[in-house]
C-alpha cells in the first residue's frame, strides 16, 4: 500500500503537469482533466451508465432475451399482463415485450450511430468550409442550410421517407439528411471565431493550403462543440425514428422497433396499457440518458470550465 500511493500520485502529477515534456503527455493530461470534470457531474455519470447499459443490452440481446422477438404464442400468450413468465407482458400477437425491447435496442443504436456518422461529418465540413472561405461560398452553403432549417425535422424526415419508401434504411437516410444543418451552423460559428487568430495566420504564412488549414487545424477545434451537440441530439434522433416507426414509415413489422411497438399497442392503451407503455418507457430512459450524458460532456469539454 505504501508503494502504490506515491506511484498513483506521481502519475496524476505527471498527467496534470503545466509543462508537459511531449505532445503525447499534453494530450493525456487534457483527457485526464476532462475526465475528472466529467466525473464531478453526477447526472452526466448517470447518463453514461444508462448508455453503457444500453450498449451491454444490445451486445448480449440474444442471451438476455427469453423469447423470440418476432414469433409469439397467439393461443396461450396473447395480451398477458406483466408476470414472472413475461416480465413486461405480451402484445396482441403473443410476443414477449421484454424480449422485443431488448432486441429493439439494437435498432435504436443502429439508427443513432449511423445518423451521427453520416450527418455530423457533413455538417462539420460544410460549416468549416463556409466559415473559412467566406464570400459567396459562405452565402451559398448557409442559404442551403437555412432551407433545411426552415422545416421541422420530423416533417422533413417524413417527406424524405415518403419519397424514398418505408424501411429502416430509408428512415436512417432521411433522418441524417435533416440532422446535419445544426452541426454546420455550430462549425461555422466556431470557424469564424478562430479564422483570424494568430495561430491560423501563422499556419497560412508557413504555406499551408486552405484544405490543410481547414482539415488539420480548424476542424479539430470544432470537434468538442460538435461532440456535445451530437450527444444532445441523440434523444431527438431516437424520437424522430420512433415517430417514423409510429406512422409506419420507419422499421417495418415484424422488426421490434420501439416506435412501431407503440403504434401497434395504441389500440390497447386503455385495457392493456403495458403494450404501448413499456416501449415508451424504454424511449424515455434512453433519451434521458443521452441528454444527461450530453450535459455532462458540455460541462467537461467547455474550455472555460474551472476544473483542475
Amino acid at each position: 500500500m505504501s508503494t502504490a500511493q506515491p506511484s498513483a500520485l506521481s502519475r496524476r502529477e505527471w498527467l496534470l503537469s503545466e509543462q508537459p515534456a511531449s505532445r503525447w503527455q499534453a494530450r493525456l493530461g487534457r483527457a485526464y482533466a476532462t475526465w475528472r470534470r466529467f466525473l464531478a457531474n453526477k447526472p452526466g455519470v448517470l447518463g453514461l451508465v444508462i448508455i453503457l447499459l444500453l450498449l451491454f443490452v444490445a451486445a448480449f440481446a440474444s442471451h438476455l432475451a427469453a423469447y423470440s422477438p418476432v414469433v409469439g404464442d397467439l393461443k396461450g400468450a396473447r395480451l398477458l399482463p406483466p408476470s414472472t413468465g413475461h416480465w413486461l407482458g405480451t402484445d396482441d400477437l403473443g410476443r414477449d415485450i421484454y424480449s422485443r425491447i431488448i432486441y429493439g435496442s439494437r435498432l435504436t443504436l443502429l439508427v443513432v450511430v449511423l445518423v451521427a456518422v453520416i450527418s455530423a461529418p457533413v455538417g462539420l465540413l460544410v460549416g468549416a468550409v463556409a466559415g473559412y472561405a467566406g464570400g459567396w461560398t459562405d452565402a451559398v452553403l448557409m442559404r442551403i442550410t437555412d432551407i433545411f432549417l426552415a422545416f421541422p425535422k420530423l416533417i422533413l424526415a417524413l417527406a424524405f421517407v415518403a419519397a424514398l419508401g418505408p424501411g429502416i434504411e430509408n428512415a436512417i437516410i432521411a433522418i441524417a439528411i435533416t440532422s446535419w444543418p445544426p452541426y454546420a451552423r455550430i462549425a461555422r460559428a466556431e470557424t469564424l471565431m478562430v479564422r483570424n487568430s494568430d495561430y491560423i495566420k501563422a499556419v497560412e504564412l508557413m504555406g499551408a493550403s486552405p484544405f490543410r488549414v481547414v482539415w488539420r487545424h480548424i476542424i479539430p477545434m470544432c470537434t468538442s462543440s460538435l461532440i456535445v451537440r451530437v450527444t444532445l441530439d441523440m434523444a431527438g434522433i431516437i424520437l424522430t425514428a420512433a415517430g417514423l416507426g409510429f406512422v409506419g414509415l420507419g422499421a417495418q413489422p415484424p422488426l421490434p422497433e420501439w416506435g412501431a411497438m407503440i403504434a401497434s399497442g395504441r389500440r390497447f392503451i386503455l385495457d392493456q396499457w403495458w403494450v404501448a407503455a413499456m416501449p415508451g418507457m424504454a424511449i424515455l430512459i434512453v433519451s434521458l440518458g443521452f441528454n444527461l450524458l450530453g450535459d455532462g460532456l458540455r460541462d467537461a469539454l467547455d474550455p472555460r470550465s474551472s476544473g483542475q
